[in-house]
């Protein structure tokens, strides 16, 4: 990928302890749009949520492609490496560096809203990718349908699968995302009679997810699927258990376990493509770049929305009294469209 020396320097800024002055030093050697010295006010602020999955990390290597192309000026994005607590430390230090406006990917949809009151305080806009807050006020949620992934899993496994164990590895239940795909794969599981469900909670880690489904699959060596709410990091530690138990194996063999999993990255597409998982969900880390930043412009410029359809293939919806949520389309991904030229996970070199 494009710009890991940029991600190395931005999860270094993240690190738990560095002062708001270290980061804005760190900031004049890294950053899509410049310096984040607190003297150069009024940029936009860029908080990712963590950078350890390669969802994030294109998510990332996005950002600068879609602000040069509006013209924004961003402060060096700062990464929360999974820390809900170092979230809000880190959007205070954007405030406190003069952003004008904030684009974050919740890490937690409840905690976020001391960090949202603060933008708030300040007259600040923030947008919100990927994750929704449960209170507080942004001027737009950029997302999918979550609710929608786990349905669309559960379907492919229930038409695929007619009988046995289905394992969930679910992500935190403290966001969301978490919660929406657990719930709607659980509902419409209770379609399929003959499939039984396990599930590990796994709060986005992979080592925890990888540590639990070998305790699983000891007990439980009669799996016949597993549903994955987040190939960004579950995917490789997944893969690896599998084939450690010489438990895994390709599309169309007797013994092979169906694996339908969540985002879209080029990683998932290649394992789709050897046949060791069979499908995914494509999130769109292109988009939310492009309409986080488009949404956040559309704040600073006093422009409004509302419900209904737009005009790039997505549907506003109300979550709540006054705050409105673009859901971007999310298409599933096969053996049949992997090589699809429009998928993002297709145009990273």
């Amino acid at each position: 990928m494009k710009s890991m020396k940029q991600h190395w320097s931005v999860r270094r800024v993240a690190r738990r302890g560095i002062s708001a002055t270290t980061l804005a030093v760190i900031g004049l050697c890294s950053g899509v749009g410049g310096s984040a010295n607190a003297a150069e006010a009024g940029k936009i602020g860029l908080d990712l949520p963590l950078l350890t999955s390669p969802f994030w990390q294109s998510y990332n290597n996005y950002l600068p492609k879609y602000a040069k192309e509006m013209g924004l000026d961003t402060l060096a994005p700062v990464n929360s490496n999974g820390d809900p607590a170092q979230q809000i430390t880190d959007m205070n230090n954007l405030l406190t560096q003069g952003a004008k406006g904030i684009v974050v990917g919740p890490l937690d949809s409840a905690a976020i809203s001391r960090a949202l009151a603060a933008s708030a305080a300040k007259h600040v806009p923030v947008v919100a990718v990927d994750v929704a807050p449960t209170e507080g006020k942004v001027a737009m949620v950029v997302r999918a349908d979550n609710r929608a992934y786990g349905q669309k899993a559960c379907e492919y496994i229930g038409t695929h699968v007619k009988a046995g164990k289905v394992v969930q590895i679910m992500g935190d239940l403290a966001s969301v995302n978490g919660r929406d795909r657990s719930e709607a794969f659980r509902t419409c599981l209770k379609q399929y009679p003959g499939l039984s469900l396990l599930e590990i909670p796994a709060a986005w880690k992979g080592d925890v997810a990888a540590t639990a489904l070998d305790s699983l699959l000891t007990a439980n060596p009669d799996v016949k699927a597993i549903y994955m709410q987040a190939g960004g990091v579950y995917l490789a530690p997944t893969l690896q258990t599998l084939r450690r138990k010489q438990m895994l194996f390709p599309a169309g063999n007797a013994k092979h376990i169906v694996i339908v999993s969540n985002d879209g990255i080029p990683q998932e597409y290649d394992a789709i493509r050897r046949g060791e998982i069979d499908a995914t969900v494509s999130q769109p880390a292109d988009l939310y770049a492009k309409y986080g930043l488009y949404y956040i412009k559309a704040a600073l410029d006093g422009k409004t929305f509302k419900t209904g359809k737009t005009d790039h293939d997505s549907n506003i919806i109300e979550l709540s009294p006054g705050v409105l949520e673009d859901q971007l389309p999310a298409p599933l991904v096969t053996k049949s469209n992997v090589d699809d030229k429009s998928l993002w996970g297709n145009t990273i070199k």
